[in-house]
């Protein structure tokens, strides 16, 4: 096990195996993230949005201007099988003193979605806050209305924490609607969720 790394967020970590490879998002991918982002479905549980150039852009300059100030540190998503950028991903509000960190901010493209590529996504993120930041848990939160995406963190190992009434304007524009926490921790990942969701990306 390699020894504890503090987060640097003006590095430039590029995280891959034989299927994916996260790199750090940059200016230069918002042509070819502007190629699949267009599609309305992947915003409908987004406050900000990106289906244009002009709010990808801005989106993208956010996302850039947040790891600047060490806040977030923002991936874009590459699909070493197909050849293309699949989407974006984000770690988020670390605390090395607390040990822990969030993951979320996800997104693919229509091609990429049930197509495998978030879990191996998720597993390299997994290992790299549990094994080199040693993290002690890793938040994970959505729209409780979002059952797709709830299902998919669900299924690499999160558990539900709980339930912030009132979170999020609802999606219809009527009222306001809830959001679910999950989290996975450090002894989860040793213990049972990286065996299994080790053999769910070699399935």
């Amino acid at each position: 096990m390699e020894e504890h790394v503090k987060f640097n967020f003006s590095k430039n970590y590029v995280l891959e195996n034989d299927f994916a490879k996260l790199i750090p998002l940059s200016e230069e991918h918002i042509f070819p993230l502007a190629q699949i982002s267009k599609d309305p479905e992947i915003w409908k549980y987004f406050l900000e949005k990106g289906d244009t150039i002009n709010r990808l852009t801005a989106y993208i300059q956010r996302a850039i201007k947040n790891r600047n100030l060490g806040s977030e540190y923002p991936f874009v998503v590459y699909d070493k099988q197909n050849e293309k950028f699949a989407g974006v991903t984000r770690l988020y509000e670390y605390s090395d003193s607390l040990k822990t960190i969030k993951l979320g901010h996800t997104w693919y493209g229509k091609q990429f979605r049930g197509s495998g590529l978030n879990k191996h996504c998720k597993y390299l993120l997994l290992d790299f806050t549990f094994e080199k930041l040693k993290v002690e848990r890793i938040g994970f939160g959505s729209y409780i209305d979002n059952i797709v995406s709830v299902a998919a963190m669900k299924s690499i190992g999160c558990k539900k924490e709980g339930i912030m009434r009132n979170m999020f304007p609802s999606i219809d524009g009527n009222g306001r609607t809830d959001a679910i926490l999950l989290s996975i921790l450090k002894d989860e990942w040793f213990t049972i969720v990286k065996s299994e969701l080790t053999n769910k990306i070699n399935a």
